[in-house]
C-alpha cells in the first residue's frame, strides 16, 4: 500500500470557473477556498450564511501523480487499486480520461482496480463533487415524505452524509465537501487480507485467553471477496499460509509468526483491559501475514513455475486489549436492567456525548482529539457515546480511547430522521455498516453498536411523516438488516436497535424502567431540576442543559455591539430557538440578575453545572438500578451556546468541573429537602418547610472503602452550628445511604423562616489512611433556599501563587468560586468548586495564571 494524497500535486476550482486554487489532501473546498483567502471565516458573525450560499456549486479537484515500476510490472503486481478512504459526498471520479464511477457515501471507503489505466508519469485524477446544496433539494421534491429534524435542511436524510453539516440545534448549516481522508494504491500480488477479525475466548477465571483468528483473502485485487478462509481450518489453501506474531504490551514477543492452521493461539495470564479508573489499559499487537507457499507440485498460485514466490502477500496489524465486554439485559425487580459488564464486573457508565470536533474537518486531527479525550479522563469518565448524527471518528479516535479507557458507545451514522429502504438505499448503507464494523470492531473500546438516534421514539410516535410505509422500513433497517449484519461481522458485540430503546418494537421506548432513556423534561420541559429525583433510570443516555461559553469565546465571533444574548449575532450563534428564554427562565429561579455579559455568562455556566449534578448525584445514589448517566453534551463543533461542557477553543465549562467531582470514583452527595423541594413562592401563604439532610456515598472501584462522612450545620460566615461525624465501609462498586437527619423545621414567610437563608450544611468524605489528617476525598455544599435569596456575606475572596499552586482565600462562605486567567484558558486540578471561610489550594495544569481573578455567586448582584 502506498499512501498519494500528500504526493499528488492537488488544485481545485469551483465547477465551471477559470480561477485554480492550491488544493490540501485530505482536506475539503471550505478549507481550500480559506487558505486561498477567498471565503471569510464562517464562524466570525453571520459569515455562515455566505458560506452556504458557496455550497450551491460543484467543486472539481485535480492531481497528478507517478507511480513506481512494480506497480505497472506483470510480475510485481497483478492489480492495483486506487483507494478512497472518504469522500465527501456526491463525485465523479475520473483517472487518466476515463470514468471509474459516482460515489454517493461519505461513510464509505470506495475501491476502483486501475492497472490498466496507470502510466509511469503524469496520471491524472479528476473528482467532480456535485452540490450537496442542490441535491438535497431535488430529492426532497421527489419525495417530500421524508423528513427529519426541523433543526436541520429540508431534504437531508437523503444524502449518506453527516446529518450535523445540514444544521443541528447546536451546529452551523456548513455541508462542506471535499476528499476528507486519505487517498491510496494498493499494489496487489496474487491475493491481499481482508476483513481480518480476532476474537477472544476467556478460560471461566481469566487465567488465559485464546485468540481465534478469521478473515478473508481477495485474489488479484478483486474488489468483492473470492472466497471465505477461516484461517484456523484443517484444510487451508494449498499455497497460502498465515502467521501470527504477538507482542505482549512490554514488547515481548508471545508468538513469532505461529503458523495458525496448526497452532492455536493461547495468552496465558493475561493482562486484563478496563475502563477509566478500574484499572489498566495494556494492549497487546497482533500481526496477521499472508504468504504464498512454494509447492512441489504446479501451483494454481503461480502464472508461471519459474516465478519465485515472494516471502510476504500482505500483511495486517492492530493493538488489541484482551477483556470481555458485555451490555446485561437481565429482568429484575425493577424492569430490565442496561448495564455494561467488563470481565464479569458490571461498571456505572460515567460519560458524555461526542459529536463532531469541527464543521471544517480538516481542522480535526490526532493532537486535538487526544487532547478533547484526555479531558475526559481528567474529568473520571469512562465512557463515551458518539452520537449517530455525525461521523464515525477516525482511527485515531478509538485507539485514544482505547488507550485511556473509554469505553465507546458506538451509534451508526442515523439520526432525527425518517428513511425509505429501497434497493439502493440498502445496498448503500449495508456497504457503510460493513466498511466500519472491519474498520473498528478489533478495537477493546468499542462498547457496543447502536442502530440510531432517537428514531424509534420518534418514528413510533409518528414525527416527521412517519407514517405505517416507514415504520416498516425502520423495523426492516434497525431491527433485521443492522443486527444480521452486526451479527455477521462482530458478532461478539452487543448491538442495540436505537437510543433510547428498551429492546425495540417501538415499546415504549424512553420507558425509565427498562433500557436506556433520554430525559429532557428539565431542559425542553421547563422541570425544575428536582424532577430528576422522581425517577430511576436504568441507564440516562441523553440528558442536558444548555449555558454560554467563555466571554473570551464569545468575543471570537463577535464585535462590542453583538454582546448581548438577544443581539442577532448571538442568536445566530445560539441554534436552539427556545434556548435563551429557557436559561433566563431557570436564571430568575436560582440567582439575581447579572448585571453584565461576563456575569450572565458565569450564571448561565453555574445553573448547567447544577442541573446536571442534580441529575448525576441522584442516579449514582441509587447504584445498582440506575447503571449509567452519559450527559448532552461534551464538546461543540463550531463557537457557540449550547449543552456542551468543554467549549469549541477547549476551555472548560463550570459543567466539566461539576462533572471531575460527581464522576469522582469515591463520591459523597446529598439528598436535601428544602425550598427547592416544595416551593419557590415568596408570597406563599406561610406553610411549614421540612428541613433535612441524606448523605450518600458511591464507591465505582474494585476496593473496599473505609472512611469517615462529617457534616456541618454552617452560618454565612461559615461559623459551626452543629456537626457530626460518622464511620464508613462500602463494598467494591457500591452506594450506602446514611440514615436522614431532620433538621429544626422552618416556616417560610413566618417566624423561623431565617433559617431557611441564612444555614447551609457542608460535608466531607474521608479516607482512612489517605494521607495526613485522613485527607478530604469528597466533599460539597447544599442551601436549603435558591442561592439568590441565601444571605451570603462577602467572601472577600483573594488569590496568591504558590510554586504551580494557586492559594484562595475566603472570609465567609463562598459558593461556585471561580478562579480565570486573563485568556480564561487555565485548566486547574478544581474550579467552580465551594469553600468554608479558609484557605483552598489548587494546582495549574494548563495555561498561563497571568491576569488572575476570582469571582463567586456573591458577584452575582
Amino acid at each position: 500500500m502506498v499512501r498519494i494524497d500528500k504526493d499528488i500535486q492537488w488544485k481545485m476550482r469551483i465547477a465551471g470557473t477559470d480561477t485554480w486554487y492550491p488544493a490540501t489532501v485530505p482536506g475539503s473546498v471550505y478549507n481550500d477556498l480559506l487558505n486561498a483567502g477567498v471565503m471569510e471565516d464562517p464562524y466570525w458573525r453571520d459569515n455562515e450564511d455566505e458560506a452556504l450560499a458557496l455550497m450551491d456549486n460543484d467543486f472539481e479537484y485535480r492531481g497528478t501523480f507517478d507511480v513506481n515500476d512494480a506497480m505497472l510490472g506483470d510480475v510485481t503486481a497483478d492489480e492495483v487499486i486506487l483507494r478512497f478512504n472518504g469522500l465527501d459526498t456526491i463525485a465523479d471520479i475520473s483517472l487518466n480520461g476515463e470514468s471509474l464511477g459516482r460515489v454517493n457515501n461519505m461513510h464509505r471507503t470506495w475501491e476502483y482496480p486501475v492497472k490498466r489505466l496507470l502510466r509511469a508519469k503524469d496520471n491524472e485524477l479528476v473528482i467532480i463533487f456535485h452540490s450537496p446544496v442542490k441535491f438535497i433539494a431535488e430529492e426532497y421534491k421527489k419525495d417530500p415524505g421524508i423528513l427529519g429534524t426541523e433543526d436541520a435542511m429540508l431534504g437531508f436524510p437523503h444524502i449518506r452524509k453527516a446529518h450535523y453539516m445540514f444544521g443541528w440545534d447546536w451546529g452551523p448549516r456548513l455541508p462542506d465537501a471535499g476528499i476528507w481522508r486519505s487517498v491510496e494504491l494498493l499494489a496487489i500480488r496474487k491475493a491481499r487480507l481482508e476483513n481480518v477479525y480476532i476474537r477472544q475466548e476467556f478460560a471461566e477465571n481469566y487465567s488465559e485467553v485464546k485468540l481465534l483468528v478469521e478473515g478473508t483473502v481477495s485474489d488479484r485485487g478483486t474488489v468483492l471477496p473470492s472466497g471465505i478462509v477461516k484461517i484456523q481450518t484443517e484444510e487451508p489453501s494449498p499455497c497460502l499460509k498465515f502467521f501470527v506474531t504477538v507482542i505482549d504490551p512490554e514488547g515481548n514477543k508471545l508468538y513469532d509468526k505461529a503458523d495458525i492452521t496448526s497452532t492455536s493461539i493461547v495468552i496465558e495470564n493475561p493482562r486484563l483491559w478496563w475502563p477509566n479508573g478500574l484499572g489498566e489499559q495494556p494492549l497487546y499487537t497482533v500481526t496477521v501475514e499472508l504468504e504464498l507457499m512454494k509447492t512441489e507440485e504446479p501451483s494454481p498460485c503461480l502464472k508461471n513455475q519459474t516465478e519465485e514466490p515472494s516471502p510476504c502477500l500482505d500483511t495486517w496489524t492492530r493493538r488489541i486489549g484482551l477483556r470481555k465486554l458485555e451490555v446485561s439485559t437481565k429482568k429484575d425487580e425493577y424492569g430490565s436492567e442496561f448495564a455494561h459488564v467488563i470481565n464479569g464486573v458490571k461498571f456505572f457508565a460515567m460519560g458524555a456525548d461526542y459529536i463532531p470536533e469541527d464543521n471544517i474537518l480538516p481542522r480535526t486531527n490526532p493532537k486535538r482529539t487526544r487532547k478533547l479525550l484526555e479531558q475526559c479522563k481528567a474529568a473520571h469518565f469512562n465512557c463515551i457515546r458518539v452520537w449517530g448524527g455525525g461521523l464515525y471518528p477516525s482511527d485515531d479516535f478509538y485507539d485514544i480511547c482505547d488507550e485511556l479507557g473509554l469505553v465507546v458507545w458506538q451509534d451508526f451514522m442515523f439520526a432525527c430522521a425518517n428513511y425509505r429502504l429501497t434497493d439502493d438505499f440498502r445496498e448503500n448503507i449495508t456497504a457503510e455498516l460493513k466498511d466500519n464494523i472491519r474498520r473498528l470492531r478489533h478495537h477493546a473500546s468499542l462498547g457496543l453498536w447502536c442502530g440510531n438516534n432517537e428514531m424509534e421514539l420518534f418514528a413510533g410516535e409518528g414525527h416527521w411523516g412517519a407514517d405505517d410505509d416507514i415504520r416498516h422500513d425502520y423495523l426492516k433497517m434497525y431491527e433485521d438488516l443492522f443486527p444480521k449484519i452486526v451479527k455477521e461481522e462482530d458478532p461478539d458485540r452487543f448491538y442495540w436497535p436505537a437510543s433510547p430503546s428498551c429492546g425495540g418494537g417501538f415499546d415504549s421506548p424512553n420507558d425509565p424502567d427498562r433500557g436506556d432513556v433520554h430525559y429532557w423534561d428539565v431542559w425542553h420541559g421547563n422541570k425544575p431540576f428536582t424532577e430528576y429525583r422522581k425517577f430511576y433510570f436504568r441507564y440516562l443516555s441523553e440528558f442536558g442543559f444548555q449555558s454560554f461559553p467563555s466571554i473570551k469565546t464569545v468575543e471570537s465571533f463577535t464585535l462590542p455591539g453583538d454582546r448581548n444574548v438577544f443581539s442577532y449575532i448571538m442568536e445566530k450563534h445560539q441554534k436552539n430557538a427556545s434556548a435563551n428564554g429557557k436559561i433566563m427562565n431557570y436564571l430568575e429561579q436560582m440567582f439575581l440578575y447579572p448585571g453584565d455579559l461576563d456575569t450572565l455568562i458565569y450564571a448561565s455556566q453555574i445553573l448547567q453545572a447544577e442541573a446536571i449534578r442534580y441529575g448525576v448525584e441522584h442516579l449514582r445514589r441509587n447504584r445498582g438500578r440506575c447503571m449509567g448517566t452519559v450527559y448532552w453534551q461534551l464538546n461543540d463543533c463550531w463557537p457557540v451556546a449550547s449543552w456542551s461542557s468543554i467549549d469549541y477553543y477547549g476551555r472548560w465549562k463550570a459543567l466539566h468541573y461539576y462533572a471531575k467531582r460527581f464522576f469522582a470514583p469515591l463520591m459523597i452527595s446529598c439528598e436535601e429537602e428544602g425550598l427547592l423541594t416544595q416551593s419557590l413562592n415568596v408570597n406563599a401563604e406561610p406553610f411549614p418547610v421540612r428541613r433535612s439532610i441524606r448523605l450518600s456515598v458511591a464507591n465505582e472501584t474494585l476496593s473496599g472503602f473505609s472512611g469517615t462522612v462529617s457534616w456541618q450545620l454552617r452560618r454565612p460566615d461559615s461559623s459551626i452550628i452543629r456537626e457530626e461525624s460518622h464511620a464508613v465501609t462500602l463494598s467494591p462498586m457500591s452506594s450506602l445511604w446514611l440514615d436522614k437527619v431532620e433538621l429544626p423545621e422552618a416556616v417560610v414567610n413566618g417566624k423561623g423562616s431565617g433559617v431557611l437563608y441564612n444555614e447551609y450544611v457542608s460535608y466531607q468524605l474521608r479516607e482512612n489512611g489517605a494521607g495526613d489528617d485522613n485527607e478530604v476525598v469528597s466533599e460539597g455544599t447544599v442551601l436549603f433556599c435558591p442561592p439568590k435569596h441565601f444571605k451570603f456575606e462577602d467572601p472577600k475572596l483573594s488569590l496568591r501563587i504558590e510554586g504551580d499552586e494557586i492559594v484562595v482565600s475566603a472570609a465567609a462562605y463562598a459558593k461556585s468560586v471561580e478562579i480565570r486567567n486573563e485568556n480564561d484558558d487555565l485548566i486547574l486540578s478544581d474550579n467552580f468548586f465551594d469553600m468554608n471561610a479558609g484557605e483552598k489550594r489548587v494546582k495549574i495544569l494548563r495555561g498561563n495564571p497571568r491576569g488572575l481573578s476570582v469571582r463567586s455567586v456573591y458577584s452575582i448582584r
